[in-house]
C-alpha cells in the first residue's frame, strides 16, 4: 500500500505474506517470519507495517526503527548495549547498524515504523 488515503487495519488478524529468513540469521529454532507493508514514502525511506515471527533464536543488523509488539513476548539482546524483554503493549527503538538476537519466546506480532538513511 502507497498511497495516501487514511486507513485502519486490525492489527492482530490482519493477513501477512511469508517473508524468509536468510538461513544464515538463524541461531537456533525453525522461526519463520511473515510481514506487510501498509505504507511507504514515496523515495522509500520511510516504511510502516505489521512484521511477524514465530518461536526461535535469530541475529539481525537494524534500521533505525521504533515498534509496539501487538502480542507475543521475545527477549532482544542488544550487541555492547542492553538485554530487552518485550511484550504485548510494549514501544520499543533499535538504531541503525544495532547487531541483535532475538529469543522469540511466544509468536511475536509487532507494528513498526522504519526509517532508512
Amino acid at each position: 500500500m502507497t498511497d495516501h488515503t487514511a486507513f485502519a487495519v486490525h492489527i492482530p488478524d490482519a493477513d501477512l505474506a511469508p517473508d524468509p529468513l536468510d538461513p544464515a540469521q538463524i541461531v537456533s529454532g525453525t522461526p519463520e517470519v511473515s510481514g506487510r507493508v501498509l505504507w511507504e514514502s514515496p523515495d522509500g525511506r520511510q516504511i510502516r507495517g505489521i512484521w511477524q515471527i514465530t518461536p526461535g533464536v535469530v541475529t539481525d543488523t537494524e534500521a533505525d526503527e521504533l515498534f509496539v509488539v501487538v502480542s507475543g513476548r521475545a527477549t532482544i539482546e542488544v550487541a555492547g548495549g542492553p538485554v530487552l524483554e518485550v511484550g504485548p503493549g510494549d514501544a520499543c527503538v533499535l538504531r541503525e547498524g544495532d547487531r541483535t538476537t532475538w529469543t522469540v519466546h511466544e509468536t511475536l506480532r509487532k507494528a513498526y515504523h522504519i526509517s532508512l538513511p
